[in-house]
């Protein structure tokens, strides 16, 4: 949701130093560079860390690869950029249809282990008849990384000055001069990799990797910004696409026409789920330690006090609003959490209100600083501090957003008014660090979005799903026209590895082109409370 908050971007200061000396973009062979003739991926044993969980007897099914990219698609003299793959062969190779590509979101999360956990998310038939193939996209993790910082000290000097939810003058000039030193630095030290990030970037990368693997046409799920990849690969290459399944989806004709809509009616969606989270605390008191009384008041009141000053609790922890806001928002992307989000917001609210004799319970989720609710990926996506340069080197080339950073604080404020709780928080993530990032002419897909490929593309949305509202997938239908929709009765974001119903659909959808009948409705596996 927001921006980094100075605790949280301190951690990832100093984990950005390890990162800091990233894979340099190399020169390349002019082959790789032709989409009609792209080389063939070399398939190589998996180091050791990559593999950490895959029980001994099934590691054999796994092998890795580095395959080279342009860096600029339509230049290949600029040399090339890395892309760290894995492959988790088909259990059942006579019977194989093709590969499976993943994606996991972010932008900037890494996807080089989804096929590690993949066996969680799918069927065994898509397992058995599919090589599942997970990849880093360009510049994250162990693909040629990003990088705006050329020391851990200058990472430290910026990042911990970015605040989630400024509220005081000096904290918003603050914050703002923070981001336009990112994107100076950015500038100063990104290089060549910065001017090729977009989607359409990626998707031209992704279309690379599905010839390298052998494949005629594509086989892909992606999840959150990963449906933003998927839709634009579909209408890039529609003769190329054979199954896309597009899970918590993006409105990606908003998105890349007018990033700030999209980012106030993004902060609408967390308040639309957190509104109904308090308001299923309430209906399920009995099992939901925040429920007794009026939980929005509560939840409100607890907000309000934060904006004035922290809440120190009694083992001496304190909790501020970034922190608050931060965690939160990150809670509800995952309903498992929910127990303890209820119980970490009453823990608050008693210590707001004390009473003899009753100590306030320690807090959990709320405690733990994160930058999950800020991202368009799963719940399950790994939190890593390579992770910033990339999500907004995406976001900020795909989505518009002026180069007018003195209108900011007033955008806040107007979203805040409608968003009380998340909308000053998202004004200062995407459009503030956009409004200074450098200023060049991406190359982006913008439509059109009514795609052309023979087979439906496959759409899983929540109904309370934060990150990625239900209406984003809605209009994702209406915008691919051949789509179809099913709708999942259930909160959190994402859904596939958690719901039977979608599961099975999937697996059909996969492995032989059966799309559901208009208007079904799924039901998680678990509820909220239950």
């Amino acid at each position: 949701m927001g921006a980094l908050s100075g605790r949280l971007g301190r951690a990832l200061a100093i984990a950005a130093s390890a990162l800091v000396a990233g894979t340099a973009v190399v020169a390349g062979s002019p082959a790789v560079a032709q989409p009609s003739g792209a080389a063939p991926v070399s398939w190589g044993e998996c180091d050791s860390d990559a593999l950490d969980g895959v029980p001994i007897t099934e590691r054999y099914l796994y092998r890795c690869a580095s395959y080279p990219v342009p860096v600029d698609h339509d230049d290949p003299r600029k040399g090339t950029v890395e892309l760290a793959m894995m492959r988790r062969a088909a259990a059942d190779p006579d019977a194989k249809i093709g590969s499976l590509f993943l994606n996991p979101g972010g932008p900037g999360g890494a996807g080089f282990n989804r096929p590690v956990t993949a066996v969680k998310k799918f069927e065994p038939q898509v397992l058995n008849r599919f090589d599942i193939i997970g990849f880093d996209p360009r510049g994250v993790d162990r693909s040629t990384r990003l990088r705006c910082f050329k020391s851990e000290e200058q990472a430290e000097k910026v990042l911990g000055r970015i605040s989630s939810v400024p509220v005081t003058d000096k904290q918003i000039g603050t914050t703002m001069a923070a981001f336009r030193d990112y994107g100076e630095a950015c500038d100063d030290h990104a290089g060549e990799l910065l001017r090729h990030m977009s989607t359409k970037d990626v998707a031209r990368d992704l279309d690379l990797m599905r010839q390298g693997v052998g494949d005629e046409q594509l086989n892909y799920v992606g999840f959150s910004y990963g449906t933003l990849l998927g839709a634009t690969y579909v209408n890039m290459f529609p003769e190329r696409s054979r199954a896309i399944i597009l899970d918590g989806n993006v409105d990606p004709q908003l998105r890349t026409a007018d990033g700030v809509q999209y980012d106030r009616e993004r902060a609408q969606g967390f308040e639309l789920a957190l509104d109904s989270f308090l308001k299923l605390c309430g209906e399920k008191a009995q099992r939901c330690a925040f429920g007794e009384g009026d939980p929005r008041a509560k939840f409100d009141e607890i907000r309000d006090h934060l904006r004035q000053e922290p809440i120190t609790m009694p083992d001496g922890s304190e909790i501020t609003l970034d922190q608050f806001t931060d965690s939160v928002s990150s809670a509800l992307y995952a309903p498992d959490q929910f127990r303890q989000l209820a119980t970490d917001l009453q823990s608050l609210h008693r210590q707001l209100h004390p009473k003899p004799g009753l100590v306030p319970e320690l807090l959990g989720l709320l405690g733990k600083p994160t930058s999950l609710g800020r991202l368009d990926a799963p719940a399950d996506a790994a939190e890593s501090s390579y992770v910033d340069d990339t999500y907004y080197g995406v976001n900020c080339a795909d989505k518009p957003i002026p180069k007018k950073p003195e209108q900011v604080p007033g955008i806040a404020a107007q979203w805040e008014a409608e968003s009380p709780t998340f909308g000053r928080t998202q004004a200062f993530s995407d459009v503030a660090a956009c409004s200074n990032w450098p200023d060049f002419d991406p190359d982006v897909h913008r439509g059109p979005w009514q795609h052309q490929a023979a087979n439906p593309v496959l759409l899983f949305g929540n109904f309370y799903d934060p990150a990625t509202q239900y209406e984003f997938s809605r209009r994702m239908e209406q915008e691919l026209g051949n789509a179809r929709l099913v709708s999942v009765d259930s909160f959190g974001h994402c859904i596939l590895g958690n719901s039977s119903c979608t599961d099975r659909i999937a697996a059909d959808y996969l492995t032989d082109l059966k799309v559901p009948e208009p208007g079904q409705v799924c039901q998680p596996d678990k509820q909220p409370f239950a």
